[in-house]
């Protein structure tokens, strides 16, 4: 039984429009559905006599493989990647479940929702493949019928196999008997669409990238809750515990990147947390998600849970989580509606917990000691004054000694995050190229340019790279038993702060951030910030934050200045004077 006498219509979009594959399985040319119907060879169609002698070697169609490769999509490569990434994910601990529970979910909604797979119609070569928030295109080609969503589906297991056959689409290793106008494989570009791919993009497009994986990864462990931040994701990524650089490495053989496809694969910029999380809060809206599962006192992403460990992190005393907790509940940072990503709601821009967290805590710190080159000063003589005639066995914390335990940590923890910048590998082991002429260039290139590394290596007297990192969410580590660096975190607040909790916000000494607050979509006011017209006590914390969370000083100072918003609402916002600065 052929192809043309298969009358029997699709389960997926109802049309009787069928190919045959390379393995003789038949799929549906308009919504790219394969079924489990096989080709029935007989006897009569093999020994036909009217047929040609050469009919009987042929065998079924092969598949049209140039030097460029298989015919394959860009939204294939990228499955493949989201694929590696959710596995990596698991075998870290991280998310169980989450590449069949949550990330495949997520990604056929994307697919269905950019008319690319699972609608009646989906678009191809000569047609947008760039996605849009309000195209008019891709909302009316939608199967309105089917609503996708994490609670309501559930996803086969071999979704690895499936990574192959594109959840919908044609295999990268199967033949796909399209029509002319979808068998024009570009010369330039080993994928179908990897011209249409490069076009330029209107403002209000978005384009599948790189960074829009690393979107997908925060919004399924923000759906499983688990026990990773942006900041932490983002840090596996850089440590290649999760695959983002040089991913097509682990591409199939049948995938072969060659000429546009590399605008769409290649790395040369280390990701932005502010920039994942827009791209993270534009999915959920773009995908209309239900309200992800609310974060409760007991989440990984609630702020009393992260300052604690960031406090921990930067070596501050545990009873700072006290008054940590008291900001959190008077600037309403606590509430489970405000910290839960609902994008129904539509709001400005999506929470990011953990900058959030440690701006509780810059706040807390300026509460109580000031942070203006002078109050925690003298709180720190007071301090060093009680511990001298103190035998009760605790100590009470010294700003002062805290501040020159921390100090250099900081500067050799800064200086191997520039060191290993400035050694990270950017190439790929397999040679990519935009044309066949450049192979060789290209090659010698790369031979110099490892030459030179070797050497400098030797000169430079550095040990050669050991590999990955163990998985790990702190830069610093501090132990009570390490006699080399003082532990702070049993030091005591008595005698610096009062037990009554309402006193910590109405010191008068307090003063505030000069960022201007505004409710345009594209407020820039969050660069605004000038080091020079703050108190050095103030820039020593948010360095070091940043380097805790590497982002940038500014990002940080204007999540404080929020929070200060939230608090001092009454209050009007005054430019910092020139204070009073004592010697370091």
């Amino acid at each position: 039984m052929g192809q043309k006498s298969y009358k029997t219509p699709c389960p997926q979009c109802a049309e009787v429009h069928w190919g045959i594959s390379d393995e003789g399985q038949y799929y549906c040319k308009s919504c790219h559905t394969v079924i489990e119907k096989t080709l029935e060879l007989e006897e009569t169609e093999v020994y036909n006599k009217n047929a040609r002698a050469q009919s009987i070697n042929r065998g079924l169609r092969k598949a049209k493989r140039k030097e460029w490769g298989w015919e394959w999509y860009i939204c294939e490569g990228f499955q493949f990647i989201l694929l590696k990434q959710a596995e990596a994910l698991e075998a870290l601990g991280i998310g169980s479940g989450i590449k069949e529970e949550v990330m495949c979910v997520l990604w056929r909604k994307y697919l269905q929702r950019t008319a690319q797979a699972y609608c009646r119609r989906p678009m191809r070569n000569g047609q947008r493949l760039v996605l849009a928030c309000d195209s008019s295109v891709a909302s009316s080609e939608l199967d309105t019928d089917s609503e996708i969503c994490p609670t309501d589906i559930t996803v086969d297991s071999d979704f690895e196999q499936r990574s192959q056959s594109s959840l919908g689409l044609p295999s990268t290793g199967e033949h796909t008997d399209v029509s002319d106008a979808e068998s024009m494989t570009s010369v330039r570009s080993g994928s179908v669409d990897g011209a249409a791919y490069i076009q330029k993009k209107k403002p209000w497009e978005r384009k599948l990238n790189m960074p829009m994986t690393l979107a997908f990864c925060y919004l399924s462990l923000l759906w499983v809750r688990a026990s990773v931040t942006l900041s932490d994701l983002l840090r596996l990524v850089f440590y290649r515990h999760i695959p983002y650089y040089n991913s097509q490495e682990n591409f199939p053989e049948t995938i072969n990147i060659y000429g546009a496809d590399l605008k769409a694969f290649e790395v040369k910029n280390f990701p932005v947390h502010r920039n994942i999380l827009e791209i993270a809060h534009w999915l959920g809206v773009f995908l209309q998600l239900p309200e992800f599962p609310p974060i409760t006192e007991t989440c990984y992403y609630h702020p009393n849970v992260l300052c604690m460990k960031y406090l921990m992190e930067v070596n501050l005393p545990d009873e700072l989580h006290t008054w940590t907790c008291t900001v959190a509940e008077k600037a309403n940072l606590d509430n489970v509606e405000f910290l839960t990503f609902n994008p129904k709601l539509k709001r400005k821009r999506m929470i990011p917990h953990d900058i959030q967290a440690v701006a509780i805590i810059i706040v807390t710190l300026k509460l109580i000691f000031g942070l203006d080159d002078n109050y925690e000063w003298q709180l720190a003589h007071l301090a060093q004054g009680i511990n001298r005639e103190n035998d009760r066995g605790f100590s009470i914390f010294d700003f002062q000694k805290w501040y020159k335990t921390m100090r250099p940590s900081m500067d050799e923890a800064r200086k191997k995050l520039e060191e290993e910048q400035a050694r990270f590998y950017w190439d790929s082991e397999k040679v990519l190229y935009y044309r066949h002429k450049s192979r060789a260039r290209i090659l010698k290139r790369r031979r110099l340019a490892k030459n030179l590394q070797n050497q400098f290596i030797k000169l430079a007297g550095a040990a050669p790279d050991a590999g990955n990192q163990g998985p790990s969410s702190f830069v610093f580590s501090w132990d009570e038993q390490n006699g080399d660096k003082t532990c702070f975190h049993g030091h005591s607040l008595e005698h610096i702060v009062k037990k009554d909790k309402k006193e910590i916000s109405r010191r008068k000494g307090y003063w505030l951030n000069s960022v201007r607050k505004c409710r345009s979509r594209y407020c820039q006011h969050w660069r605004q910030y000038d080091e020079c017209q703050y108190p050095s006590s103030y820039r020593f914390v948010l360095s070091l934050f940043s380097l805790v969370l590497r982002v940038e000083a500014r990002v940080i100072h204007y999540e404080v200045s929020l929070i200060e918003d939230k608090l001092y609402k009454q209050v009007p916002v005054r430019r910092i004077k020139k204070l009073t600065k004592t010697k370091i």
